[in-house]
């Protein structure tokens, strides 16, 4: 019998490529269900851990999560450090307030999985089911977390730039900023919901308490209590929601209309007539806003994210391979 073609062969190489390539990308729920099988197991005994002995670690790993996946994908660029040759997103200006815990805790979870199951599970899934467990633990919504991204290669802290929201932006850019990652505003104002827990350095808004009608006056006098000691200490920091702080539930959304917002985008949201419907919705409805907030989490955790052979699976967080 003749040999077939070398086109044919060809086709044949093509398509058995595709379809491991195909495979090879492929995100599940159960991912690591045969090659990790103790996966939920350790994560949830280091996620336990970690936020019994430092209970802000559930707010601080939320926003990590946010600030690493909303400007350039959920890859685990956010955790990698700076070298002398390379500054990394952690020290762009904006990341240099992120805490410290949801670092350590991503670390001693990876070292973890590191001893069950070698080179396996990234960093970026790490980070994805962390948040996810942390939100739960605090009562907030449980949401479905798909498996198998992989880990950048690379991180630039240039790369990141007018791409995080900051409180000083108005509404307008803020919604544009989340409309150029495919974010519409009712789910921009769920995430936001996000506030609920977690706290705010002084420096962030202690320049508007002053000049600013829409905080309530009590709450505008003890914020400048408060924030009295900032310039000498730069940590001070105020809870976001002052009325149930560690605690995930829609008081966020019932503080904007009485002016016990912290942020000036926090008082945006209540004054925008773009974005009010959806605060005034979500006060009112805690089921709608955790519903809504959990679907917006589900799709910002696969947002731009590294599959089969454009990322790696990093032995350590903090360093590319």
């Amino acid at each position: 019998m003749a040999p077939p073609p070398p086109s044919l062969l060809l086709v044949v190489l093509f398509l058995l490529s595709s379809t491991a390539l195909l495979s090879e990308s492929r995100l599940s729920l159960d991912y690591y269900s045969k090659t990790c099988p103790s996966f939920n197991k350790i994560m949830q005994e280091a996620i336990t851990d970690k936020q019994i002995n430092n209970p802000t670690t559930a707010a601080g790993t939320l926003r990590l999560l946010f600030h690493d996946c909303l400007p350039n994908g959920c890859d685990g660029s956010i955790l990698i450090s700076s070298t002398p040759f390379n500054k990394a997103e952690r020290d762009a200006d904006i990341n240099l307030s992120l805490p410290g815990d949801p670092f350590d805790l991503i670390v001693r979870a990876k070292t973890a999985l590191e001893l069950s199951c070698p080179n396996t599970v990234s960093c970026s899934d790490i980070l994805a089911v962390a948040t996810r467990d942390l939100v739960t633990m605090l009562g907030g919504p449980y949401y479905k977390v798909f498996l198998g991204r992989k880990d950048s290669r690379s991180s630039q802290a240039s790369s990141i730039e007018g791409k995080l929201p900051k409180p000083t932006m108005s509404m307008s850019q803020i919604i544009n900023l989340f409309a150029a990652s495919g974010f519409n505003v009712q789910e921009m104002v769920a995430l936001s919901g996000a506030h609920t827990i977690g706290f705010s350095h002084c420096k962030e808004f202690s320049s508007n308490l002053g000049n600013n009608t829409h905080y309530n006056p009590r709450f505008a006098q003890a914020l400048k209590q408060a924030c009295s000691g900032y310039p000498k200490n730069p940590t001070l920091s105020v809870f976001n929601d002052i009325m149930s702080p560690n605690k995930f539930d829609n008081l966020y959304y019932q503080n904007l209309p009485k002016g016990l917002g912290l942020l000036e985008s926090d008082h945006g949201l209540y004054n925008d007539p773009r974005t009010k419907p959806f605060v005034e919705l979500y006060a009112k409805d805690q089921n709608k806003f955790f519903r809504d907030f959990a679907r917006a989490m589900q799709k910002l955790s696969v947002y731009r994210i590294k599959t089969g052979r454009r990322g790696e699976i990093r032995r350590r967080c903090d360093a590319v391979n």
